[in-house]
């Protein structure tokens, strides 16, 4: 199991978190996603088998949300 996290560019309103948090969540391989509104940051875990990290960023960036940064660990 991996952590990634990505920032984002500011996060505007709080039906961001659904749509995000909605759409990875239903991605096979993730176990767990978690949107940080005040920091525009989205915390998943997922199963490096199933699901790449960049696959997770591209979906962020394809709903809308330009990716910053990531970070896996």
């Amino acid at each position: 199991m991996k952590t990634a996290k990505f920032q984002l560019e500011t996060l505007t309103c709080p039906s961001c978190i659904k749509k995000i948090e909605g759409t990875l969540s239903k991605m096979d391989g993730v176990e767990n996603v978690k949107v940080l509104f005040h920091a525009s940051k989205v915390k998943t875990q997922f199963d490096e088998s199933t699901v790449q990290a960049e696959e997770l960023k591209e979906t962020i960036r394809k709903l809308g949300y330009p990716v910053l940064s990531t970070k896996v660990s």
